[in-house]
């Protein structure tokens, strides 16, 4: 029974999972499974939503950032600058 009561647990928590994970994509979030497993274990363990919220934004502010200088100087290496 015990062993019953942990396999439904799991299945609860991989519907959950799935759930969040259609709601994160529904919104445009840009987050992937894994990144959403982790921020969820994060706010579970009592890290603010809010302040978590305004890191992933800054993470991903400055990953755009970085990619477009990428492209750039990929670019400039195209024309032989």
């Amino acid at each position: 029974v015990a062993m019953a009561d942990q396999d439904r647990t799991k299945a609860e928590a991989a519907e959950t999972a799935d759930v969040l994970f259609e709601i994160s994509n529904l919104l445009n979030t840009g987050l992937d499974k894994q990144t959403l497993a982790i921020l969820v274990e994060l706010i579970e363990s009592g890290v603010n939503p809010e302040a978590l919220a305004h890191v992933v934004k800054e993470l991903k502010r400055e990953a755009a950032v970085l990619q477009q200088a990428q492209r750039e100087a990929e670019a400039a290496r195209a024309f032989g600058l």
